[in-house]
């Protein structure tokens, strides 16, 4: 086969090489005509000029990004180390490539910052207990800032705050005085409603004096049945008035 002949196979198959490109369906190229950006393509065969056109690829999958832990003191002067989680896509291809220069490096630069100052605006009991409304204020500052790039920040999510440990001894004697103060109004409350039903009982039993008779029986059943001892107790003189004579048949 001539020399000739061979360098022109090779020239054709280089060309084909740069004309025809295979996008999967996540992949979207930028197109640059002679530096200039003419749009999006794919998925699927792209057909690009040789030496006029340049593509740049980009994929469109949800991309999770974690981001370091980061020291924050918050706005009660807790020192805290928090992490967090960053899920983001690129919604515009050509504005990822054209206004940024690394989306990726941008996006998790911002998300470190933007951590960084909303939860120094909050205090520590917010950081604990309100992290649904932090997160979500979080998604909506990174979002509006990464719009202009073409990125759409899904979720924001905090992983882990990390307190220091004589913080988390001060929360620990917290919460086993917040346990204590309960259990106290508990017994306090259960006192105070029996002593109601014995005031009760007391009112009904003082309108009836055969009634003290019946429940002073009941209680000395109750002992005789739970101990195996000897019991004395004073018999009350009414309990004996009919066995007893009576003074005025006898005279």
């Amino acid at each position: 086969m001539p020399v000739g002949l061979i360098a022109v196979l090779v020239f054709v198959l280089f060309l084909l090489t740069n004309m025809i490109k295979i996008l999967r369906e996540y992949e979207r190229g930028v197109i640059f005509r002679l530096g200039r950006l003419t749009g999006a393509r794919g998925p699927g065969v792209i057909l690009l000029i040789p030496f006029v056109e340049k593509m740049v690829k980009v994929g469109l999958r949800t991309i999770a990004y974690d981001v370091p832990p980061q020291d924050i003191i918050t706005k009660d002067n807790v020192s805290v180390k928090v992490n967090a989680v960053l899920y983001f896509r690129v919604v515009d291809p050509g504005r990822a490539i054209v206004e940024v220069e690394d989306y990726m490096y941008a996006t998790s630069q911002l998300a470190q910052t933007t951590l960084r100052s909303v939860l120094g605006q909050s205090e520590l009991d917010q950081l604990l207990s309100q992290r649904d409304e932090i997160n979500s204020q979080l998604q909506d500052i990174l979002d509006r800032q990464t719009d202009p790039w073409g990125i759409k920040v899904s979720t924001v999510e905090i992983k882990h705050v990390d307190l220091p440990q004589e913080m988390q001894r001060a929360m620990a004697r917290q919460a086993e005085a917040e346990r204590e103060r309960r259990a106290k109004i508990i017994t306090a409350e259960g006192e105070f409603q029996a002593s109601e039903k014995i005031a009760q009982a007391a009112a009904v039993i003082g309108r009836e004096p055969a009634a003290i008779q019946l429940r002073f029986l009941g209680t000395l059943v109750e002992v005789a049945a739970e101990n195996n001892s000897t019991v004395v107790f004073p018999l009350p003189l009414d309990l004996l008035k009919a066995f007893m004579p009576n003074p005025e048949k006898t005279g």
